[in-house]
């Protein structure tokens, strides 16, 4: 059984770190893609250890991006990116933009993943075309990445400055498809790619390897096709809950100074103890 200074121990040392992650919550209040820290606690009698941070992964509010690039995924899921190593990654943040080379990136230089079309809109899996139900099916055979994913590039035709030589503007629609378009899409609108969703059965077992960037684990479990809309020109706000973070920051706050009060008390009682024995 733990004493009471052992506790008093062990509750200034939760307090600590509770009041930094609330801290770290409301530094990146305004930090787009933030996921909120939650600090959950477990019980040793009347003492209590942290038991660990979790994610929230609840929805952050929608906010103008700088361009049209930008994408807000409005739902549960993930955005794909590639890292430098050809490691896969997965954000929440769309704040991604056409590179000079026209190919979609995000702010660290990774490479945006998705599925390349044919002119119905199909999925392309090597040479052979996947209705959205074959696609779906591969759930069941192993997770939505049996379909490997590709970099999204619209590459400007230097003799015509045309996308892909032939296409005047893009779209990116709800569903998460890039539209090639001519003449303001009054005669051609041609699907090209699809942005890739993913999700995972237990997000919460997702390793943090940047700000706002995750990569799968044996605990998260195999990336599964994410759900949502996926919407241009805008990108996603932290999730941060801003009145409630103070509220925790008061409560270990108070913790804190209760548990400090403690170890000075059992300080005092110890120095008083030692003065009678030596006396």
């Amino acid at each position: 059984m733990n004493d009471s200074y052992i506790n008093a121990l062990n509750i200034q040392s939760s307090a600590k770190g509770w009041m930094d992650a609330t801290v770290e919550n409301m530094v990146n209040l305004y930090t787009p893609g933030y996921r909120e820290n939650k600090v959950t606690f477990k019980t040793f009698l009347d003492s209590a250890y942290t038991d660990g941070h979790l994610k929230n992964l609840g929805q952050g509010k929608a906010i103008p991006g700088t361009s049209t690039e930008n994408v807000y995924l409005e739902g549960n899921g993930y955005f794909v990116i590639r890292k430098d190593d050809g490691s896969l990654a997965y954000t929440r943040l769309g704040e991604f933009k056409f590179d000079g080379e026209g190919v979609y990136k995000a702010a660290d230089g990774s490479k945006v993943q998705g599925y390349i079309l044919n002119d119905k809109g199909e999925i392309m899996s090597g040479t052979k075309a996947l209705t959205e139900d074959d696609f779906k099916s591969t759930l069941e055979e192993g997770g939505a990445m049996k379909v490997p994913t590709t970099e999204i590039k619209l590459w400007i035709d230097p003799d015509n400055g045309k996308y892909l030589g032939k296409y005047d503007e893009y779209e990116i629609k709800e569903d998460g498809v890039l539209y090639g378009k001519t003449k303001g899409g009054k005669e051609t609108k041609t699907p090209l790619f699809k942005i890739a969703a993913m999700n995972f059965n237990n997000a919460q077992g997702l390793y943090e390897i940047a700000p706002g960037q995750f990569v799968e684990t044996e605990e998260s479990g195999r990336p599964t096709i994410g759900k949502g809309e996926i919407r241009s020109g805008l990108i996603e706000l932290s999730n941060i809950d801003f009145k409630a973070n103070i509220t925790y920051y008061k409560e270990a706050k108070m913790q804190l100074e209760l548990s400090n009060k403690l170890m000075q008390s059992y300080s005092q009682l110890l120095q008083t103890a030692m003065g009678l024995l030596q006396g």
